[in-house]
Parts: C-alpha cells; structure tokens; sequence
C-alpha cells in the first residue's frame, strides 16, 4: 500500500498542465483568440480550423518542487527524497491538469460588425492539492508521529472530462469597442471530487494498553460520477471519449468579453470564462464517512468462550462512525477563468490588417507591447498570473510574441510563440517556459501549444 500511494504521488505531482494560455491570449488576430476572449477583435471574413490539429496543448508542472528533486541521480534514497519534498511544500502547493483538444473550430463574418463562431472541444480539467497530513500518513504510517493529529482536511481535489459545444458572437459596436458573448453546452464524462472534509486521526500513549487511536469528529466525502456502472469501474476509455458527445451529466456556461480602443495605439480587453455549471446524475457514486471512535486494543475474555472480539470491535466502530455510499445527483460548477489585458502598439505602417487601425483598414502597427492578468477561480482561493509581452510582425504574414510571466510555479517563466499564414493556410507554435529547457527535469512547469486554421 505504500508504495502504492508513493506511485499517485509520483503521477500527480510529476505530470500536470498550467491552464493560463498567455501566448495565445490576443496573438495575431488567431481565430483561437475568441475562444479566451469572445469580445476579441478578428479580422477575417470566415475560418476553420483543420480538425482536431486547430489547437492542441501538452504540458506538464507542478507547485512546490520538480522533477528533479525525486529523480536527481545522487546518493539520497528515493524514499528519503520523497520525506524531503513532503517536508518542504505547505497544504496550498498543489499540481493543475488542463488539456483541450478542439474538434471542430469555425466561424464566419456577417454583415460586417457581427462575427459568428462554434465548435466542440474536449478539456481535462483538475487539481489536486497536497493531501497533506493524509499522504504523509499513507506513506510514512503513524509510528514515528506519536501524538501528531493528521488533519483529513488537507484531502482536496477535482477532476473533470468534459465535452463542450459552442456557439459565440462577437459585435463592433462602433469604431472603439467589440463585444461578444459565448454560449456552452457541457457533456460530462468523468467527474472526481472531495472538498470540504473534516476531522483528525491522532495516536497516543495510553495507561491500559501501548497506544490510543482516536478518530475526531470525521466528515469525509468522496463524489464521483461517470466512473462507475452497476457496481463495476468502466475501463473502456471509448466510453469516456463516447459520454463526452451528450452523454447523461449535462451542463450550461457562458463566456463574456470585450475590446476597447482607448485611443488610436491604447487597447484594453477582458474576458470571463466558463460561469456554469454541469448537473451530475448518470453512473453517480458517492462515499462518506462520519462520526468518532477511540480504539485501545482488544481486551480478550478468557474466561467466556465463543466470543468473536473482532466482530465486536467492528459493531463498535460502526455504531460510532457512519460510513456508506448513495447514488444522489449533485452540481459541481465549472472553474471560472478572468483574463484582462493592456496593449500599447506602435509604428504604424502601411499592409493587411495585424493589429489593426480602424481609422486606417489599410494600416497596420507592427509593434505591441503590455501586461496581462490571468485568474482562475480554485476550492483554496483565485490562482494568480501576472505576464508581460512583446509582439511583433517580421512581415504582414509572420508574427511572434515573447511573454515573461510570474505565477505559481515560477519567478521565471519566459515564453515565445510565432505565426505564419502562407495563402490561406495560418499555422502558430507556441512555447512556455523555455529557459527550462536546458534542464527539462528541475522545471516546475512546460507547456506548447500548436494550430493549424484555414483562414479567408
């Protein structure tokens, strides 16, 4: 079993995805741009993107510590590396997953200051948090912890597979602001969740017998949906990827955002994304467990044969402790996300449309520069990231950005993406954190992002 959880650890606090898409954020009028910020300004007539390649994200991070320091080839024992990790991250350290695979990205120009746009995409979306006081009891036992409370209040968690279908309008009000508002429809395949859970596990010293194991005031609570199908794990990942098409936990979510030109070289845009929620009632497992118990040891009566003490040490815990499973619908809503923009451009020169000058279609800047704010809202609080970037085009048709970001995982975190349109073809790479690349394993996190639209 200790190894066991010493494996999830590994998986989890090794393998993990930042959700803040920074490069992409208002990069290159990409038609993925209004998808972080449906009030984005586009200047295209119609897109598509090329199924399933209009936009991938792989990555990996972790708060708290690396790879490395598990991994490092020293004379330190593995076991030993892990007690040092669980020594230095706190209950707030915790490892973000998000990844989105778009199936179908379109949208298409009508009547001249609307912009429709829909498509269906696949996210994995969850975090975990340091389990705390339950991890380093599952790995390290109580033995060496006499009279240490493990509080279960660190076990804290959520994981979503979702399938979302879009549809979205952005408006050009007038000459300096564009609105726009999306409208989602949530297909759950898997749900896992615990929060807000209570209670201690302590061992102490007794008189009568070598120690007592208390259990204080538990209240633990365990939901799943999507995971299990009478009474049996699904473990056929084509059902996951099949529920994820209108399957039985259905939900709705709206986005919202906007782009306003201060003045002719001055842009502030903003989003909110994802205030929803998604109903939970298909294939719903849910487990808790609640109450109090002491335990001293089994005081065994010689005397009186036929007595299963076992069996009255379980009748004891069980009048004392409540613990059982339902099938009860419930709501989980969804992470909403904030992305808020300023953007100084600059050197306007004559071209198409790059970051265009309404007064002037056929003028364009070829330089930007400004800050970026990033918030996504978490069980613990709002996770912050602050980024600063330059943008550039080499050409009407080659653009690049550099970002330098401060978040959770890094001081840092240095990024570059580029987009290149040849005809109608737009292909764009993007990079995180790529000063890490020289030692890949002591990063806390790394990310790319990569597209390929057909844009007119």
């Amino acid at each position: 079993m200790r190894n066991i959880y010493t494996l999830i650890f590994i998986l989890y606090f090794g393998c993990s995805y930042a959700q803040n898409k920074q490069l992409l954020y208002d990069f290159a009028k990409l038609p993925q741009t209004i998808i972080l910020n449906p009030g984005a300004n586009l200047s295209s007539k119609f897109h598509v993107g090329l199924p399933l390649a209009s936009g991938i994200s792989v990555g990996f991070g972790s708060s708290g510590f690396s790879v490395k320091d598990l991994f490092e080839d020293n004379d330190i024992s593995f076991n030993d590396k892990v007690s040092n990790v669980l020594d230095k991250i706190d209950k707030r350290d915790h490892v973000i997953l998000n990844s989105q695979i778009e199936v179908l990205n379109a949208g298409f120009r009508y009547k001249k200051k609307l912009y429709i746009s829909f498509g269906f995409y696949q996210e994995l979306d969850g975090i975990l948090y340091n389990p705390g006081d339950a991890l380093l009891l599952a790995t390290e036992g109580n033995s060496n912890f006499i009279n240490k409370s493990f509080n279960l209040s660190h076990i804290n968690y959520k994981l979503d597979l979702v399938g979302v279908l879009h549809f979205g309008v952005s408006k050009k009000i007038n000459k300096k602001l564009t609105v726009g508002g999306r409208f989602k429809i949530y297909s759950s395949a898997l749900n896992l969740q615990s929060k807000n859970n209570t209670g201690t596990f302590t061992t102490t010293e007794g008189d009568n017998s070598i120690f007592i194991h208390q259990l204080n005031n538990i209240d633990v609570n365990l939901r799943t949906a999507g995971v299990i199908e009478n009474n049996e794990y699904i473990r056929d990942p084509l059902t996951y990827l099949k529920n994820t098409f209108f399957g039985g936990n259905i939900g709705v979510g709206l986005d919202v955002g906007f782009t306003k030109n201060i003045s002719r070289q001055l842009e502030i845009s903003g989003s909110l994304l994802d205030v929803g929620f998604v109903k939970y009632k298909e294939n719903v497992k849910n487990s808790f467990a609640q109450g109090s118990f002491s335990f001293e040891g089994l005081n065994f009566n010689f005397l009186e044969q036929n007595i299963d003490h076992l069996e009255l040490l379980d009748n004891d815990f069980r009048e004392n402790v409540q613990f059982g499973d339902n099938d009860n619908s419930y709501i989980a809503l969804r992470p909403i996300k904030f992305n808020g923009s300023l953007k100084y451009s600059y050197k306007e020169i004559r071209g198409p449309s790059c970051y265009y000058n309404e007064d002037d279609p056929k003028n364009f800047y070829k330089h930007a520069f400004g800050a970026q704010l990033y918030s996504v809202f978490r069980p613990l609080g709002p996770q912050l990231a602050l980024t600063g970037f330059y943008e550039t085009a080499f050409t009407s048709k080659i653009r690049s950005k550099v970002t330098y970001t401060l978040d959770n995982y890094s001081f840092f975190n240095l990024g570059a993406g580029i987009s290149i349109t040849s005809g109608k073809i737009n292909f764009y790479t993007l990079v995180d954190n790529i000063n890490q690349f020289i030692d890949i394993a002591d990063t806390n996190s790394l990310s790319a992002q990569l597209g390929i639209n057909f844009i007119f």
